[in-house]
């Protein structure tokens, strides 16, 4: 911070100038009064630029710019540091709300905390002029294409139908924490039981009615929960997919390819 004290309409700095410098004139300020130069959202701004500023927490921010989640294991091979530092750089990022952790069973998936801090990223990457790696999973490609997660479909397709849902209006998505819930809309409601899904049943479930559940191959979130077991026993029943017996793999039928396409708009 900065403090300027006027005193008989001389302006003393706390440190030496040269050249030519117009200072302000005794009439801008009150008399013996303290100038902050700092605020608030300055100082709000500084912070969240220190935390980026670091070469390892920079290089965790931008490989979860492909709206992916990782562990703290993936970011420290990342980040080329050990865990316990990669866990303390993380807790930096979350605390400036950079990035936001989501649990699933044992593990803790890191994601960006959202589409402006995405977006600052982006404008940092066109000042810097650099370029960034695409996530390629290592997923075995029938089971990342399309497979069950517990009772709901996940893989490709799964993270495709959850995009396609949301861009046509027909999830509400809330935010509670680190967890996203959904409900429909009224028009989602309307076209899922005119396709043959049960939304007054899967409403009254004891379990959650929809939910994001981070997907393991592509790292983007599928539907689960109640609705995302109805959409997964409609492909089902309807012939759209059907389940190997040897695994968990989805094999998507032509039928559900020309389904998929004209209800849903979404290619396979």
């Amino acid at each position: 911070m900065i403090s300027r004290r006027v005193s008989s309409g001389i302006a003393r700095l706390p440190f030496p100038i040269s050249g030519s410098v117009s200072l302000a004139s005794a009439g801008q300020f009150d008399q013996n009064q303290n100038v902050v130069v700092d605020t608030f959202n300055e100082r709000l701004a500084a912070r969240i630029a220190a935390a980026i500023g670091e070469p390892a927490r920079a290089r965790m921010l931008y490989c979860l710019m492909d709206s992916r989640a990782r562990t703290s294991t993936e970011l420290a091979i990342v980040a080329e540091v050990s865990l316990s530092t990669a866990s303390a750089h993380l807790n930096r990022l979350k605390d400036q709300r950079l990035v936001r952790v989501r649990i699933q069973g044992r593990h803790r998936y890191y994601a960006l905390d959202g589409l402006a801090v995405a977006d600052a990223l982006e404008k940092l990457s066109v000042l810097a002029g650099g370029s960034r790696d695409r996530f390629v999973p290592n997923t075995p490609s029938r089971l990342r294409e399309a497979r069950t997660c517990y009772d709901h479909i996940a893989g490709t397709l799964g993270v495709s139908l959850h995009d396609r849902l949301a861009a046509m209006g027909w999830l509400d998505t809330h935010l509670t924490g680190c967890d996203e819930s959904y409900e429909l809309t009224s028009s989602g409601a309307e076209a899922l039981a005119a396709l043959g899904v049960d939304v007054k049943a899967a409403r009254s479930s004891r379990r959650k009615f929809a939910f994001a559940c981070l997907d393991w191959s592509e790292r983007r979130s599928h539907v689960g929960g109640a609705l995302g077991a109805a959409l997964l026993r409609l492909a089902l029943d309807k012939k759209w997919v059907a389940l190997d017996l040897d695994n968990r793999a989805l094999r998507v039928s032509d039928r559900g390819r020309r389904e998929l396409l004209s209800r849903f708009g979404l290619r396979t």
